[in-house]
């Protein structure tokens, strides 16, 4: 296996897996912690991630297939994405309207189910958003930091967290930000609600900004 990945959480390798294009996601120990607890607790994510993954699949979410779970190492195989990321095709196609609104509305109806489906993703980033090449589909990856909750504080926090995500890495993106946030409305059923306190959230974000 090939290491292309670490975070804080774990180390993400490339190899094939039966003869298909595949990443092996491994958590691993954290040894600030009680070596039992760590066990459960890294266990338990493992668990958490799978299942988050298989439920997106089930509703048509476009996410990296699930290959097979090594519940003893910590290990979940599954589907390398051929594509580029958001981040990569923003960047490319910064002049192109038609562009920038398609992925727009991709990302607003995902949004939309998924949090239909009470998963918040945890890490909403363009780099996490992937543009499948066979299909030029959207792709959901990185399932890592995902929890279930149908609190409209934790729908709208995610939502903060891919804006802040575009205005850092996407300068002059507030009104593509916005094309995403008019998807989801329409998309959503919650989408009012989880709005009117994603505007508390950014107060809340403001307020911490400006006392450092």
């Amino acid at each position: 296996m090939q290491l292309i990945q670490q975070g804080a959480e774990a180390k993400v390798y490339a190899l094939t897996f039966y003869g298909k294009e595949a990443i092996a996601k491994e958590r691993f120990p954290k040894t600030y912690r009680h070596p039992v607890l760590d066990k459960k607790l890294t266990a338990r994510r493992v668990i958490q991630e799978a299942r988050c993954l298989y439920r997106c699949q089930q509703a048509g979410i476009d996410t990296p297939a699930l290959y097979y779970i090594d519940s003893n190492r910590n290990i979940i195989y599954m589907e390398r994405i051929q594509g580029c990321t958001v981040k990569q095709y923003l960047l490319n196609q910064t002049d192109d309207k038609a562009a920038c609104d398609g992925i727009a509305e991709k990302i607003g109806t995902t949004l939309a189910t998924l949090h239909a489906l009470d998963i918040i993703h945890g890490d909403l980033t363009t780099s996490n958003l992937y543009i499948r090449e066979s299909t030029n589909s959207l792709v959901l990856i990185d399932f890592g930091l995902s929890f279930i909750s149908n609190l409209v504080e934790d729908k709208a926090v995610d939502l903060y967290v891919l804006e802040r995500a575009f205005l850092s890495t996407h300068p002059n993106s507030q009104a593509l930000f916005d094309k995403i946030i008019q998807v989801y409305l329409k998309r959503s059923t919650t989408g009012k609600q989880v709005y009117a306190r994603l505007e508390d959230v950014r107060l809340r974000g403001r307020k911490k900004s400006m006392v450092g």
